[in-house]
């Protein structure tokens, strides 16, 4: 794959959004469902150096080079939903510019504990909060997680 290219893609695209919103006060162009899913998946294999696995792969969206699944999510809000507990977690949050900051980089169990003892919500979803994300973060030593290559 060409990171210039997409780089330069993503960055024409929330440009796009940005223009739009101009023209249109009150109007919201920001992608959002699939397609920031993919945006996300995308960004996040092209910047771990990860191999995508076909969309929709239950329980991870990724391999690392020696063979780690990752779970990949994304959002452009304040929270991302599990629906079971992944081996690893990247979780990123879109910027407006189309550049991400990363909240999460470490094991899956880490998440799924803070669902401990709740009820599975009515569309199978368990939320967590970026907050809470960035919290967890920082218990996880860098020698575990997956590193950025790009």
């Amino acid at each position: 794959m060409d990171h210039d290219k997409f780089q330069g893609l993503i960055k024409k695209l929330y440009s796009t959004v940005s223009e739009l919103e101009d023209m249109f006060p009150g109007r919201h162009f920001t992608p959002d469902g699939h397609m920031v899913g993919s945006i996300g998946e995308c960004l996040v294999a092209d910047a771990y150096g990860l191999k995508l696995k076909t969309a929709s792969n239950k329980g991870f969206d990724a391999v690392t080079r020696d063979g780690k699944e990752v779970e990949i999510k994304a959002t452009q809000s304040k929270s991302v939903a599990f629906r079971s507990e992944p081996g690893h977690a990247i979780v990123i949050k879109i910027l407006p510019d189309g550049r991400f900051e990363e909240v999460y980089n470490g094991p899956g169990d880490l998440i799924w504990k803070q669902f401990a003892g709740k009820n599975v919500p009515s569309n199978g979803q368990f939320q967590i909060s970026l907050n809470k994300l960035k919290e967890l973060n920082q218990q996880v030593s860098d020698s575990i997680r997956v590193p950025r290559i790009a």
